[in-house]
């Protein structure tokens, strides 16, 4: 899984051979979310994450959606 990055302890990453739209899997502390990040940031799932922090992980994707859309290869 490619990694895009890493701030506050939020992972963001992707699979190399993933499908569109464009998303990144967030993990932190064995918690799991997926956001799709192709025309806005918007939540598609999440397992383990407390409320703060999917709302941190969310901001977190809002502020590096281009750096996100880039790395994935489809922008």
């Amino acid at each position: 899984m490619p990694f895009v990055f890493e701030k506050e302890g939020f992972r963001f990453a992707f699979y190399s051979n993933d499908h569109r739209p464009i998303h990144v899997h967030v993990r932190k502390a064995g918690a799991e979310a997926i956001f799709d990040v192709e025309d806005e940031v918007e939540l598609r799932e999440s397992q383990g994450f407390k409320v703060k922090d999917l709302a941190k992980a969310q901001q977190l994707a809002e502020e590096n959606r281009n750096l996100i859309t880039q790395v994935s290869g489809y922008k």
